[in-house]
């Protein structure tokens, strides 16, 4: 039984103008023509139809399609290489949905706090980072915070919410470079700690020694180490890594 090109796109679910292009191209084409210039497709046809549509769900460019039908090269492999990036986009995406959960978490459940409770919290928060910081690297680090709260008297709760999300969208920008096989030394790395080493600036105006020192915090820390880890626990030793190649490729530390 042969079908006309408008049936075979409506069963596909095509237009008769990417047929009518598949067939220009040499990669589909028709059972047979008649004198009026209908293209009709057999069985065999459509089973060749459906490996291309299956093939272009996958982004496979048309022309590499058509070497692979036309067997010149590995359909197999060809599937099992868009199948890897395909896997990638989705765990990418995964990621991108868990990040956006939490966050959306995070904003709910403050915003059932009452402003006094948000900011109490708030005011250990920044006591306990200042203990922290005062035993690791003396008192002056842990008086910045103190000078940073007095700075940030006049936030609102939507610029500490900002602040926040801005924080995890950055370690959700690492975890992805992570994960995608780059190196925590490589120059990409250390780019996105440029921005992490400004962001503890605003907060800490730390020199290279002691944001060296910083990646052990980030690794034995709890809070830090957590923070860090919301949404991928591999991460906390990849960002100490690079912090502390960071410290000393461009901010010129000198190991002792």
């Amino acid at each position: 039984m042969q079908y006309s090109i408008s049936q075979v796109a409506k069963m596909a679910g095509v237009s008769a103008r990417t047929l009518r292009h598949y067939d220009d191209i040499g990669l589909l084409t028709p059972a047979a023509v008649s004198s009026n210039g209908y293209r009709w497709y057999g069985r065999h046809q459509l089973r060749r139809l459906q490996r291309i549509l299956l093939m272009r769900e996958l982004d496979i460019p048309l022309t590499q399609i058509k070497a692979i039908l036309a067997g010149d090269d590995d359909e197999a492999s060809a599937l099992r290489r868009h199948l890897t990036l395909v896997t990638a986009e989705r765990d990418r995406l995964d990621r991108i949905a868990t990040t956006i959960i939490h966050t959306v978490d995070d904003l709910e459940r403050n915003d059932h706090l009452a402003d006094e409770d948000f900011f109490r919290g708030l005011d250990e928060k920044r006591a306990n980072l200042a203990a922290t910081l005062q035993k690791r690297f003396g008192a002056a680090a842990g008086a910045s915070v103190e000078a940073v709260t007095i700075r940030a008297a006049q936030w609102t709760r939507n610029d500490y919410d900002k602040a926040a999300a801005d924080g995890q969208e950055l370690y959700a920008r690492m975890s992805r470079t992570r994960q995608s096989g780059v190196t925590p030394t490589s120059p990409a790395a250390l780019d996105l700690v440029a921005e992490h080493y400004s962001a503890v600036r605003a907060v800490w105006p730390v020199d290279a020694a002691g944001y060296y020192a910083l990646a052990d915090l980030i690794e034995t820390d709890p809070d830090q180490r957590d923070t860090i880890a919301a949404d991928d626990s591999d991460l906390p030793p990849w960002v100490a890594t690079a912090i502390r190649t960071y410290a000393i490729h461009r901010l010129n530390h000198q190991l002792a």
